[in-house]
Parts: structure tokens; sequence; C-alpha cells
């Protein structure tokens, strides 16, 4: 057997044995990003084959359509939790809003719009541009309800030969008192809140404003310090589920361990039950994604008026290299798949609720819009041949109460972190930060709806279930991230390997 060793050895077929701290990060994403994922089936590699060729194409072209390029949101709420510290000055952190004139002109008279929309006889009305506020108060507060479902008809008026016909129906809601559309608005708001994961920007806020994405992208802008430490931690520290006593690795804020290297934590982690852990890795996960971004799209020169942006290896480097992390950098890159199939699963649920020959993503033009609906269906296609989705139905199916309490908690903790986002000081990193945690809020929401997306009517607007506007957009392109981040990742290892 020697000889044989020897004789390979010679041949330069046999490898030398190197230790982990040896090796590249090239080497160790090769050796260590591979495999099964924890809590769940799906591995690595499926991953990666799945996105890079098959779904990440479509994807990109999808969030470049303009129903889902432009995004409304308000960058001026205040921080809830502590005093602002101010807005980033470096001018890579600024959002430039979009023009009234450049938004299309159905996005503009979309579901923000209270007002009655004027059609020409024969249009349908339009999936994610209807009001369902009505539709869950029937069973709940059926007195209620009697009083204000004509009002319920002046925003979803099919068929309506003019204007003058929609304002005479519109007018009916001038009859209920003051105090029937108090208390019918704060029930609406108390059912609507039950499935809400996040804190939703009021889209009728005078400091609420369209941002065309592709104009503002994802990328690296020198927002660091204390102001973005202190987002994080507050995300990590105090809304995942946790003990102050247990700190996370590289916590430069907790107290010297000496030579541990985080193994106590992720010992603690593993015995949490699996909804704590994965509210854990979702966060992680997109911690990682938005990482990915920041080092794909770096400023690697700025001079004679033009910046140049690209793949910084170096960054990337310091950030998931299990040298520079003490091993953590697999396991984040591994809470981004993990990440990804979560968000993915909801896209498979979801597809019925967009299949419907109802829903519309109107924009105004006729000839995009069946454009975009059909590259939608495309994707969802895609997304139901994968073999390997994540079986939600694992979560939360303990006792009932304790589940219930559960679930509830799980939501509130999430909805707090939304809040969170307000804190961050960077208006182009508020903006994303806002939108992918709406996405991922909106992806939760869909996968603990279940019931109420097998019960959607074919023809008629949704009861029960239902997603804004806002919440397509921000679910598309949260996912797209997602989609981005392990394409990028292929490129990384490319480049990596380029270095040796």
């Amino acid at each position: 057997m020697r000889l044989i060793l020897t004789w390979l050895a010679g041949l330069g077929l046999l490898l030398p044995l190197v230790p982990m701290s040896l090796m590249t990060l090239g080497e160790l994403l090769h050796l260590q990003l591979t495999g099964v994922l924890d809590d769940c089936f799906c591995d690595v590699e499926s991953i990666d084959v799945f996105n890079n060729f098959k779904l990440y194409p479509r994807v990109r072209k999808l969030t470049e359509r303009d129903y889902f390029r432009y995004y409304r949101v308000n960058l001026k709420r205040p921080c809830p939790f502590w005093p602002d510290d101010g807005h980033c000055s470096i001018k890579d952190c600024h959002v430039e809003p979009c023009p009234e004139s450049k938004i299309p002109v159905g996005i503009k008279s979309g579901n923000y719009n209270k007002k009655t929309l004027c059609r020409k006889p024969g249009t349908k009305i339009i999936g994610g541009n209807t009001s369902h506020m009505f539709d869950h108060v029937r069973d709940k507060h059926p007195a209620l309800y009697a009083r204000v479902k004509y009002s319920q008809a002046a925003n979803i008026i099919a068929d309506m030969s003019d204007c003058e016909q929609a304002q005479e129906l519109g007018a009916i809601n001038s009859t209920l008192s003051n105090q029937s559309k108090e208390a019918f608005a704060d029930w609406a708001r108390h059912d609507d809140a039950q499935d809400h994961f996040c804190e939703l920007d009021d889209e009728t806020s005078p400091d609420a404003e369209y941002v065309d994405l592709l104009l503002n992208p994802e990328r690296f802008t020198g927002y660091k310090g204390p102001s973005a430490w202190r987002v994080w931690n507050s995300i990590y520290e105090e809304n995942c589920f946790k003990p102050r006593s247990v700190y996370r690795p590289l916590n430069p804020l907790a107290p010297s361990r000496g030579d541990d290297d985080g193994e106590g934590f992720y010992k603690w982690l593993e015995g949490l039950c699996l909804e704590k852990r994965v509210f854990y890795r979702l966060i992680s996960g997109l911690h990682s994604s938005i990482n990915i971004h920041l080092c794909a799209q770096y400023l690697l020169d700025e001079g004679w008026g033009r910046s140049v942006w690209g793949s910084n290896v170096r960054e990337f480097r310091q950030r998931f290299d299990n040298a520079e992390t003490k091993g953590e950098g697999t396991r984040r890159l591994k809470n981004l798949y993990f990440l990804y199939l979560i968000e993915l699963r909801a896209l498979y649920k979801v597809a019925p609720y967009f299949e419907r020959a109802i829903v519309n993503l109107y924009t105004g033009n006729a000839q995009e819009d069946g454009d975009t609906k059909e590259l939608l269906l495309q994707v969802f296609n895609e997304i139901k041949a994968f073999p390997m989705h994540f079986d939600e139905k694992s979560m939360f199916a303990g006792h009932k109460i304790e589940a219930k309490t559960l679930k509830e908690e799980f939501r509130l903790h999430f909805k707090n972190i939304s809040r969170i986002m307000d804190c961050v000081g960077c208006s182009k990193c508020r903006l994303w930060g806002k939108l992918q945690i709406q996405g991922l809020g909106t992806a939760l929401k869909i996968l603990f709806s279940e019931k109420e997306i097998k019960n959607l009517a074919e023809h008629s607007p949704s009861k029960g279930f239902q997603l804004t506007r806002q919440e397509i957009v921000a679910l598309m392109n949260a996912f797209g991230r997602l989609s981005t981040s392990i394409h990028q990742l292929h490129n990384f290892r490319q480049l990596l390997q380029e270095e040796r």
C-alpha cells in the first residue's frame, strides 16, 4: 500500500493533506459550502444549479419591468428606538426619488389611491390595485359590514360608463356616521395587523416617495461605524430569541472569551426549537446576502467624473473567510441558502394567487402588463419544478395554544426589526433594508396563509388573503436580491480560484 501511495504521489495524482487553517477561501468554499443544509433536505449544489442557470436570468428580467422597478417608500420616518444620528453625508448614501412624471400612470393611480378610478366600459378590476379591506370584516363584524358594504363598491367599480356614476355611488359612504367609520377603520387595521410581519409605511404620507430601484442600486456606500453597528446589534441581540448572557461570535460588545471560537453559541442555538433557529438563520442569511451585494458592487475607482463599481475580493474575504471570521464564514453563507429556500417556498405557495385571470400587474401599458404577467408565470413554473422545497408545516406544529403563542411572538419580533430599519442612517441602505425586510415579511405572511390562498376565488376579488402592490414589489425584489447573491457567490468562487 505504501508503494502504491508513493507511486501516485510521484505522478502528481495524490494531493497532500492541507490543514484547514492553510487553505485559501476558495478551497474552503469548495470543501465546506456544500452538502445538505440544516433544518431542511436540500443541498447547496442543487440550489446553485437551479438558481444560476434556470431562475436567476428570469427573475432579473422580471425585476427590471416597470411594475417591479418603482417602489413607494417613506425614508423620513424617525427612528422609534434612539435619538436620530442624522443621515449619512456620503454622496453614495443618497437616494434619488423618481419624479411623478416618470411613474407609469397605472401605478400612480393604484392601491394607495382611495378615490374611485374611472375606467372604460368592459374593463375588469385589476389585482393588486383593488381595496379588499371590507372582505374580512364580513364574518367578524356583520352588523357593521351591512352598513358599509356599498362603500366598498365605490372602490372596485367594474363596467362603469363614466365618472359621474362612480361619484354617485361613492357618495353612499357619506351616509355613515363618523363613529361607524372610525370603528370600522379600527377593526380593519386590527384585522390586517394580524397578518403583517412588518411595520408598513403609510403610502399616503406626504413623505412617501416613489423610487426607481434600477437607478438606486444596492451597493457599497461607505456607511459604517457606530450607527451601522447599533442597527445590526439591536437586531441580533434584542430581537433574535436569545438571552443576553449568550453572545454571538465576533460581537465586539461581548465580554472577552479568550479562545472561545463561538462554538458555545452554536451548541446553544441547536438546543432551541426549530422556529427560533429558523428566525436566527433568516436574519443571518439576510445579513450575508447584503454583505455579498456590497462586495460585488464596490467602489473600485473614482476619477475623471466616472465611478467604477465591481467585485472586491479583499472585502469579500474579510467578511467570509473562516480565518478572518473564526469559522463563521461558511455558516453565514449557508444561512443565505436557507433564507433563499424560505422565500422560494413562499413564491411556490403564492403562485395560485397570481395565476388567476383577475390579477393583472397594472401599469397602464397593456402590452407591458401582459408581458410582465407572462414572465411572472414563467418564474412560477420554474419554481414549481424545483423538487426540494422547505416544508413550513414543521413549524408551529406543537400544542395548539403554545404554537399560536410562539407564532405571535415570532411575528412581533420580526415586526420590531422592520421598525429598526427606520434607524438606518444611510438613505440607500435604509431603502434596501426596508424593501428586503418587507419582502421577507410578505414571504412569512404567505407561508402562514395556506388555507386562505387555497380558498381564493378564481374570478372575484380575494377574500381572507390579499397582497398590496407594495408587498408584491417587495416580495419579488427581495427574492431577486437573494437570487443575485447566490449568482454573485459563484462569481466570487471563480475570482478566488484565479488568485491561486
